[in-house]
């Protein structure tokens, strides 16, 4: 029963191609529908069997094709597919969440059921417009949870789950409400069970993970966006409490608008001077030892100003560099 089920949807994502494309030929079919050119051939004659009009022009231009006005408002939206839809423009989030084949596939059919002048327009948009989740110089985020924890938000069931924090590995029973994928990496975002404590789960941070049965009622108008707005502005301000005061070169703030970073125009006065054509600024950072470590990567290019314990672990680091460089 299972096998024909796939065959049925295969056989219904061929009919789409062909309705949404025009022309194929059995190469091409069998590329975008991942089996082979004999496959798509005995398909093309199932489909032909059950009374579809299709047919095959030999030669280098050839192909297969519907008859010229012939179309079908079936459509066969499966549930995965249906999942699939808002992710269909995502390719690599909905591969990630084991919905690659099922994005594909629900393309094509909602490519069948737009009028003619419309998909062409429609099919560009992948030529024109590509989004790539991932920061620059930084692998992905692949942690092996995703999926499960993806069918758990889907179904709404509890999961048991061993979390690994940076204070130590602990046993939890959390009822997932989202996910969110940011900068390449995956959050859960889930309410700890018998609480309406909701919190943000790393998923590569989970050890193990164990399904429990029976759905868990979601609480009413949970906002997934609204929640991760808040979260991350809250993090942001808990991550970097301090404040370093530092003059930048032209080139250095040049980098600095180059790193996108957060930070803003100092107004105070200070007794180290600007030098000219310098300008003063305000750069959040989490602790001096964290500020100090990353205003060393700036080189000449900035000069800190402020405050104080700043100022002395960056010559306490300048003079332990340039002791090392001594012949």
């Amino acid at each position: 029963m299972q096998e024909w089920g796939v065959k049925a949807s295969r056989l219904l994502s061929l009919l789409m191609l062909l309705q949404s494309r025009g022309r194929c030929t059995a190469p091409e079919l069998a590329a975008a529908l991942e089996v082979s050119q004999r496959t798509i051939l005995r398909d093309i004659d199932q489909l032909s069997g059950a009374g579809v009009p299709v047919w095959g022009e030999p030669g280098r231009h050839g192909g297969f094709q519907l008859r010229a006005g012939w179309s079908t408002s079936l459509t066969g939206v499966t549930e995965p597919e249906s999942r699939a839809l808002l992710l269909a423009g995502l390719p690599t989030a909905a591969t990630a969440l084991g919905l690659g084949a099922p994005a594909a596939s629900v393309r094509h059919k909602l490519l069948a059921a737009l009028p003619p002048e419309w998909r062409m327009p429609a099919e560009q948009v992948a030529q024109r417009l590509h989004v790539d989740p991932h920061d620059w110089y930084r692998s992905p985020d692949t942690p092996a949870f995703l999926q499960p924890v993806a069918e758990a938000v889907w179904n709404s069931h509890a999961l048991t789950v061993t979390y690994s924090a940076w204070r130590g590995a602990s046993d939890r029973v959390i009822e997932p409400l989202g996910l969110v994928t940011k900068a390449g990496t995956w959050y859960a975002v889930a309410r700890t069970r018998g609480t309406d404590n909701v919190r943000t789960y790393r998923l590569a941070s989970i050890r193990s993970l164990r399904a429990l049965p029976g759905p868990f009622r979601r609480p009413r108008n949970f906002d997934l966006a609204a929640y991760w707005l808040a979260a991350r502005e809250r993090f942001e301000a808990q991550l970097r409490p301090l404040e370093a005061r530092v003059a930048l070169s032209p080139r250095g703030m040049r980098w600095l608008e180059n790193t996108r970073a957060a930070w803003r125009a100092d107004p105070r006065s200070c007794r180290v001077p600007v030098p000219a054509g310098w300008t003063a600024v305000l750069l959040p950072i989490e602790s001096i030892e964290q500020g100090t470590r990353h205003l060393l990567g700036w080189g000449t290019q900035a000069l800190v100003r402020g405050p104080a314990p700043l100022r002395r672990a960056m010559r306490e680091a300048l003079a332990q560099m340039q002791a090392g460089y001594v012949d």
